[in-house]
């Protein structure tokens, strides 16, 4: 089982709307052997924003409510996939790649800005994913 956590700020928009992508990406490819989870550097327990909700939806990824979750302990055997090359040096483990690093770009917050831009990031975040599951695959073999 390899276990994934997406990380950003507030655990409100790109790490959650990652979780859930990535998730339904894994269900339309058949892979059941990998766990996905996300944490916020600085969650406070808000819930997800209503314009990732809305972009799940648009995706049809899960769109439901949850609370954001602080990330406390790390676990040596998760792979941790930060937003920012900044967050990425927040975070004690070896086992952490930025999205920079998979794509090349940081994936901006969304936080506050309108749909467009949701949708905009969900797009990048798809595209790092993407990339994400190619290599992970590759690994497998």
């Amino acid at each position: 089982m390899i276990k994934i956590c997406f990380v950003c700020s507030g655990n409100t928009c790109r790490s959650i709307m990652a979780e859930r992508l990535m998730k339904k990406m894994l269900k339309d490819r058949k892979i059941e052997d990998i766990k996905v989870s996300s944490r916020g550097l600085n969650a406070t327990g808000e819930n997800i924003t209503s314009h990732a909700k809305q972009v799940l939806k648009e995706f049809k990824a899960i769109s439901s409510n949850r609370k954001s979750i602080k990330l406390g302990k790390i676990d040596r055997n998760t792979l941790y996939i930060t937003m920012t090359s900044d967050q990425k040096s927040k975070i004690k483990s070896k086992n952490v790649v930025s999205f920079n690093e998979l794509i090349g770009f940081d994936i901006a917050d969304p936080y506050g800005l309108d749909f467009q831009t949701y949708k905009k990031t969900a797009k990048e975040l798809i595209q790092g994913i993407n990339v994400l599951i190619e290599k992970l695959e590759l690994w497998r073999q």
